[in-house]
């Protein structure tokens, strides 16, 4: 029997997003095996999180910060920085005592929670900050983005601090073994390798009951053959790519059974972010570049996202933008019959939890061939011997290639559908349900709670200098607003 422990979890933003989906389900899947946990963060918005987070099921402490989240849409990364430290800061002050903390997207926190708090830290590596903003991965190789001088010369001490920091926890695990390599190649001074826990999900919350009379359930159901995407609305993402290959493809369709074919593209969208809007406003253009007709709708039960009309076409559209979908309309789309494959748009991600979503359902799934989704789908490319283990398709994210990946998964007999549910649910439930993942997130808890008493940290007053200089930078009440 393994000791019950007290844990806080630190997560900047609990929003919809997979990082926040990881975040929930691992404080449930720990909470299953005994354990008592608390959620920490600066922002949880109840008209835009997760249902768990909002219901009770989760203690969720949410601490505004006096500070904004950019100036004029830039600084983001330095803003997040010193909103972690306000939350920080009330932490050491103000809260009970835990027996670890657990910590992931960012790693400001670490030094000082084992400094001044004189806590173990496990720190949950979903993909380092420093690449994300400074380059794309394509092919598994780093191309460094064009910036400007000034650009360059800030996210130098942005990416100092983010290696420091993380190089403080006590045990570092990844999402997948794609981000531990990244993670190796890019953090040259930290030479430990992170210890790889796959992010899990809720499988019971796919077999809930769906009321198929709710108003929202209603608004996304069809019994029309139905192609689904889940992203966020970012760019990112690529969702693009589903909507090209979808035009493609049913200009090429001719089967009386896929005329009515359409795409819904689900996925958390945040008015606050420029991003979200732009992509979405970037998305409904090339829909009607293609001459399909689309819709655009939220669930119900959330505060109204404000949209300027858009020349929607309401009744039975091709493609469907659902915003800020509800635990239920997910699934009652990945449960529905209409379904007929999940496409998982973005390239060289870091996991992805939509194809493992999808599998727990037996929905097959199309995914680019890079990054996490080669973990977590079984294709068999062009071999014979083992078609019968394939989950989904991996494939280069050209429109065109899709297409004719698409109009293979929409020719299945159906006996090769239901091998294929269920080999996906089968691979889903062993190696992705939560309880492997409260398994290994319990196993890393467990061994920094095993390190004893922090003696040392290292380069706590250097990170401490650099960050009062970062806060003077922004005005003399800077330090006071993170101590408040």
């Amino acid at each position: 029997m393994s000791k019950k422990l007290k844990i806080a979890f630190i997560h900047p933003d609990l929003g919809i997003g997979g990082a926040e989906r990881l975040v929930v389900d691992a404080a449930l899947g720990l909470l299953k095996r005994g354990h008592k946990v608390d959620i920490y963060t600066s922002h949880h918005d109840p008209s835009h999180c997760f249902e768990e987070t909002r219901d009770g099921t989760l203690n969720v402490h949410a601490l505004k910060p006096p500070l904004p989240r950019s100036i004029r849409g830039k600084f983001h990364i330095l803003f997040a920085h010193l909103r972690q430290l306000h939350l920080t800061a009330h932490l050491l002050l103000k809260e009970p005592t835990y027996d670890v903390y657990f910590v992931d997207q960012l790693s400001t926190c670490i030094p000082f929670l084992r400094a001044f708090g004189g806590y173990r830290v496990v720190f949950y590596c979903h993909f380092p900050d420093k690449l994300l903003a400074n380059g794309e991965f394509v092919e598994g190789d780093l191309r460094k983005k064009k910036v400007s001088l000034v650009k360059a010369l800030y996210r130098l001490p942005m990416d100092w601090l983010e290696e420091v920091t993380t190089r403080q926890a006590d045990v570092l695990l990844a999402n997948s073994k794609f981000t531990a390599r990244v993670f190796q190649t890019y953090f040259k001074s930290i030479n430990r390798t992170p210890t790889v826990v796959y992010p899990g999900i809720n499988l019971e919350a796919y077999n809930a009951k769906v009321d198929k009379t709710d108003p929202n359930i209603v608004a996304v159901t069809s019994s029309h053959p139905t192609l689904l995407s889940l992203n966020r609305f970012e760019k990112k993402k690529n969702a693009a790519l589903a909507i090209q290959a979808f035009a493609i493809l049913r200009s090429q369709l001719s089967k009386p059974e896929f005329k009515n074919l359409r795409l819904v593209l689900a996925g958390g969208y945040d008015p606050r972010l420029e991003d979200n809007m732009l992509t979405l406003y970037s998305l409904i253009d090339l829909a009607k570049s293609h001459s399909l007709s689309y819709n655009v709708i939220t669930p119900s039960s959330d505060s109204p996202v404000k949209i300027p009309p858009l020349n929607m076409t309401p009744d039975d559209p091709n493609v469907l933008f659902l915003l800020n979908f509800t635990t239920s309309q997910r699934t009652a789309l990945l449960r529905s019959p209409s379904t007929r494959a999940l496409l998982y748009t973005p390239a060289n991600e870091h996991f992805g939890i939509g194809p493992v979503e999808a599998m727990s359902c037996g929905v097959p799934v199309l995914a680019c061939d890079t990054g996490g989704p080669t973990e977590s789908i079984l294709d068999p490319g062009s071999s014979t011997t083992s078609r019968n283990e394939r989950t989904g398709w991996l494939r280069p994210p050209q429109p065109e290639v899709w297409a004719t990946a698409l109009l293979e998964i929409l020719s299945l007999k159906e006996h090769e559908r239901r091998n294929l549910a269920v080999k996906a649910k089968g691979r889903a439930s062993t190696l992705f349900g939560m309880e492997a993942m409260a398994v290994g997130l319990e196993k890393g808890l467990l061994e920094a709670v095993a390190m004893g008493e922090v003696k040392l940290v290292k380069d706590i007053w250097v990170i401490m200098i650099f960050v009062v200089l970062l806060s003077c930078m922004l005005g003399p009440s800077m330090t006071d607003v993170l101590l408040s």
